[in-house]
C-alpha cells in the first residue's frame, strides 16, 4: 500500500540554552552553532516564541469537487444508468510564502478541486485559484486576493541546505480538522528517497514530528523560524503517525514558487543528460572505491549537457557543487534544484582513482522529436487512444526512462477500442504489423495501411508485449 498522504505542518524550533550557572538573557533563537541542552532546564525551554512567529503564517485549505458516479455498474455494461453527482471534500494545510497572499501546499491537497477555500489563522476565509500544480514534486501554488495594502504574515524560505539530522523541528497544520495544531520533533534523515512511486529525483526530509491526516502542505520550519520544507506523506500501517513522515525540502519548494510568480505553467527541471545508477558493494568493490557512494555513469546522450562537459561511461559522480553524492537519486535531486542556465560542478572520480572536476551547464531535456500528440482515429485497435512522441523532454515530464529508444507514448484513452482492447497510458507502441514505429507520423501511416488484421508490438512496465487483433 502507497504511503498515506497527509497534512502535516511544521513551524520553527527556538531553543535557548545556556552554560550552567549562565546568568545572562537567553538569545531569542539559537545560535548557529548546534549543541545539546545543557540543562534540565534547558531541556524544559518552551517553543511558544517559534511558534507565535509561525503560526500566523500556516493556513488551512479545503477543496471542493463534483464526482460523478453510476448508480450500477451492471447497466453501465449497457449504456444505461443515470449518473448521479456527490460532493467530494478535501481538506490540507499551506503555507503564506508572500504577503501578498501567494500559498504554498500539496498538489493532492487541491487536485481536481473546483472550490478552493483558504483559511487564515485570524479565522477569515477567502476564495483561492490555482497558480501552478505540479503533480511530479507533489506541490501547488495558490494565490488569494487580500485587501489593498494589507501584507500578510509570511515564512522565509530557507533553501540554504544546511540542515542537518538530529536539529529540532516543529510541524503546524490541522490534523483531522480539530483546528491548527502544533507538534515538535527533530530531523531523522534527509535525502531520503521515501516515495514508491519517486522516479529518482525525489529527496526528502525526514521527520518524527507527529503527522496525521490533515497536516499535508503545512510547514516544516526550523531553530531559525524558516520553512525547510512542505510536510507531504507519512509512512504508517494505521493510517496515523507513526514517528516518519516526510517533507519536500525547501530548495524544490523555492524553485515551484519562484515558476509561478513568474508566470510559468510548469516547473522546467535541468537533466543531466546521462543515466545513472547507485554505486553499490559489488561496484564499489570492482572499481576499487573505499564506500559504496556515488553515482555510476551507465550511458551518456549524445550531445548532452553531461556529454558537453565530459562525462563518460564508467564515470563515478562523487559531489556536486561540493556536496557528496550518496546515490544515484541524490545526484538527480541535486541536478533538478538548479535552475536552467546555472552552472554546476561535478566531482568525478575515473580509472585508476583519477579526481577530476568538470562543469555542467544545467539545461532542459530535449524535445527532440517535437511532441505531435494526436488523437488515434479510424477502424483499428488505438482508436481513441492519444499519443505523443517520445522525448528526453516527455520522458522526464512522465518520469519514463529516456534511454528507452524511440517510440510513441500513449498519454491517455478516451472513447474508443484502445480502452476496451487493454490498452493503458503509458504503454509504449513499437511496431505495427512489422512495421518499426518511431514516432506518431510513423504509427499513424502503419494504421491507415490495408491489412486484414493488426499485430502491434509495444512494451509496459519494461515488458515487451505482443497483441493480435
Amino acid at each position: 500500500m502507497r504511503a498515506l498522504r497527509v497534512l502535516i505542518p511544521a513551524a520553527a524550533l527556538i531553543v535557548a540554552c545556556s552554560e550552567p550557572g549562565a546568568g545572562q538573557a537567553q538569545p531569542a533563537f539559537a545560535q548557529p552553532n548546534r549543541v545539546p541542552p545543557a540543562s534540565a532546564a534547558a531541556v524544559k525551554t518552551s517553543f511558544a516564541p517559534v511558534v507565535k512567529r509561525a503560526a500566523p503564517a500556516v493556513v488551512n485549505i479545503s477543496a471542493r469537487r463534483i464526482v460523478r458516479a453510476q448508480t450500477d455498474p451492471f447497466w453501465e455494461l449497457f449504456g444505461l444508468g443515470v449518473p448521479r453527482a456527490r460532493v467530494a471534500n478535501s481538506l490540507g494545510s499551506g503555507t503564506i510564502v508572500r504577503p501578498d497572499g501567494v500559498i504554498v501546499t500539496n498538489n493532492h491537497v487541491v487536485e481536481g478541486g473546483q472550490e478552493i477555500t483558504v483559511a487564515l489563522a485570524d479565522r477569515r476565509e477567502f476564495p483561492a485559484r490555482i497558480l501552478l500544480a505540479d503533480p511530479r514534486t507533489d506541490l501547488a501554488v495558490l494565490k488569494i486576493d487580500v485587501p489593498a495594502g494589507e501584507r500578510l504574515p509570511v515564512l522565509p524560505i530557507d533553501d540554504t541546505g544546511d540542515t542537518e539530522v538530529g536539529d529540532l523541528v516543529l510541524a503546524i497544520g490541522d490534523p483531522f480538522g480539530v483546528g491548527q495544531t502544533v507538534t515538535n520533533g527533530i530531523v531523522s534523515a534527509i535525502n531520503r528517497t521515501a516515495d514508491p512511486s519517486g522516479d529518482g529525483g525525489s529527496a526528502y526530509i525526514q521527520t518524527d514530528a507527529a503527522i496525521n491526516p490533515g497536516n499535508s502542505g503545512g510547514a516544516l520550519v526550523d531553530m531559525d523560524g524558516d520553512l525547510i520544507g512542505v510536510n507531504s506523506f507519512i509512512l504508517s500501517r494505521s493510517g496515523t503517525s507513526s514517528g516518519v513522515g516526510f517533507a519536500i525540502p525547501a530548495a524544490v519548494v523555492r524553485r515551484v514558487v519562484e515558476t509561478a510568480v513568474g508566470g510559468g505553467r510548469a516547473v522546467i527541471r535541468p537533466w543531466l543528460g546521462a543515466r545513472t545508477q547507485s554505486v553499490t558493494s559489488e561496484i564499489a568493490r570492482s572499481l576499487g572505491l573505499p564506500l559504496p557512494q556515488g553515482a555510476l555513469v551507465a550511458d551518456v546522450w549524445p550531445n548532452g549537457a553531461a556529454a558537453r562537459a565530459g562525462l563518460r561511461q564508467g564515470d563515478v559522480i562523487t559531489e556536486v557543487d561540493g556536496r557528496p553524492v550518496v546515490d544515484a537519486a541524490s545526484l538527480n535531486y541535486a541536478i533538478a534544484t538548479h535552475r536552467p542556465g546555472d552552472t554546476i560542478h561535478l566531482t568525478v572520480r575515473r580509472e585508476a582513482g583519477r579526481q577530476e572536476t568538470v562543469s555542467l551547464r544545467a539545461e532542459a531535456p530535449p524535445a527532440t522529436p517535437a511532441r505531435d500528440q494526436r488523437t488515434i482515429e479510424g477502424q483499428n485497435p488505438l482508436n481513441g487512444a492519444t499519443v505523443v512522441n517520445l522525448s528526453p523532454a516527455v520522458a522526464d515530464e512522465l518520469g519514463l526512462d529516456p534511454f528507452g529508444g524511440p517510440g510513441v507514448l500513449i498519454s491517455g484513452l478516451g472513447r474508443g477500442f484502445a480502452a476496451s482492447a487493454g490498452f493503458r497510458p503509458g504503454d509504449i507502441i513499437r511496431s505495427v504489423n512489422g512495421r518499426r514505429v518511431e514516432t506518431v507520423s510513423q504509427l499513424v501511416a502503419a494504421l491507415e495501411a490495408p491489412s486484414r488484421g493488426w499485430q502491434v508490438v509495444f512494451e509496459r512496465g519494461g515488458q515487451t508485449i505482443t497483441a493480435r487483433f
